[in-house]
């Protein structure tokens, strides 16, 4: 049984890679619609190695009989059309971070709180933070097993998390570095090439960005809310590939061969820990790859049971693309789409029912 799937901001970075990961896990389509602007409307984009489909006008479009919307247009677009979308009966799983504090919208990291997407009470089920989402497909293991109680994160975050106007600003700066031209700053506060800038997201009241403040709260929602997070999150010149410096403070005693285990077994983590020269993961090597990496782990002597570890992960896809069709997979998995049209709200449909 297949079922009929939007795209919407499917002409965007993170809209590409939604169409491109459904078709490379063979997520159970038996219609794909693509949906952007008007402005973007009859262009034509891929679907898989032979499909193309012609873009659609969003702004028209009628979600009555979409099993599944996969929205990335950005948080305007999403608060005005995930709501419509829903209320004609599609599962709506956002990208942008409009409805991720919301009451009713579970904040969902397939590997870390699948079981909370059952809890979906407007239709609407939204995708992390990217930098939260790696982060927590690799603590989710640890705290398992140590309970966390703090965490303090480093983030080092590729451009594309801009979207493709950062993406083309890092390449055309670097470039005119090499022939004299001084460097046009459009999408970052400060140069980017061959820079970092210790800021993502506008300040708030207390100092913190609204990226900072993001990981601490999506951590508490999708994992658990006592854990205390201080994050600081550096847009650094790497097109794609966020990378993470983390330290956490449990409440139990760390083993360290205990925590390895547990990462080698975790689902979405693949552990590369070797102490030596190269025995690391950078983000060039996570590019188009699914998995978080950990790396550098050790124990963190500066707190009572504490462990350190780097995790790199390619962010348009775990960090957006792939976390949302993970998602759409568990909805499947999980029978809360029946007869491929109605989204169970509060409960696993029950298989005898009409």
């Amino acid at each position: 049984m297949g079922y009929r799937v939007a795209v919407v901001g499917a002409t965007g970075a993170v809209g590409r890679e939604l169409l491109r990961i459904l078709a490379e896990r063979d997520f159970p389509v038996d219609e794909v619609v693509a949906l952007a602007s008007p402005r973007s409307a009859g262009r034509e984009i891929s679907f898989g190695d032979k499909k193309v489909l012609k873009v659609q006008n969003l702004e028209t479009f009628d979600f009555k009989g979409w099993d599944i919307a996969l929205f990335s247009p950005g948080g305007a677009i999403s608060a005005v059309y995930a709501p419509k979308a829903a209320a004609a009966g599609c599962v709506v799983i956002d990208n942008t971070s409009h409805f991720r504090m919301e009451p009713g919208v579970p904040l969902i990291v397939p590997e870390v709180n699948a079981a909370a997407i059952g809890k979906a009470s407007r239709g609407i089920i939204a995708n992390p933070n990217c930098s939260t989402a790696q982060m927590l497909v690799a603590l989710k293991p640890l705290h398992d097993l140590f309970r966390i109680k703090r965490i303090v994160v480093s983030t080092y975050q590729a451009v594309s998390g801009a979207g493709k106007d950062g993406m083309d600003e890092l390449f055309a700066q670097t470039k005119g570095t090499f022939v004299n031209d001084p460097p046009t700053v459009a999408q970052f506060t400060k140069q980017i090439a061959f820079n970092v800038i210790p800021h993502i997201d506008r300040f708030m009241d207390d100092g913190a960005t609204k990226e900072e403040w993001k990981m601490a709260v999506e951590t508490r929602k999708i994992m658990d809310p006592d854990i205390k997070v201080l994050a600081t999150c550096v847009r650094v010149p790497v097109f794609i590939g966020h990378s993470e410096a983390i330290s956490i403070e449990c409440e139990k005693p760390v083993d360290l061969k205990k925590a390895r285990e547990a990462l080698r077994k975790a689902p979405g983590v693949i552990l590369r820990d070797e102490r030596e020269d190269g025995g690391y993961v950078t983000p060039i090597e996570c590019v188009g790859e699914d998995a978080t990496y950990v790396s550098r782990l050790r124990i963190d002597p500066s707190v009572e049971n504490g462990l350190a570890l780097w995790c790199v992960s390619d962010n348009l896809r775990k960090g957006a693309a792939l976390n949302a069709v993970q998602i759409a997979e568990s909805i499947v998995e999980q029978g809360l789409l029946k007869d491929g049209q109605l989204f169970r709200r509060n409960e696993v449909p029950d298989e005898d029912e009409d």
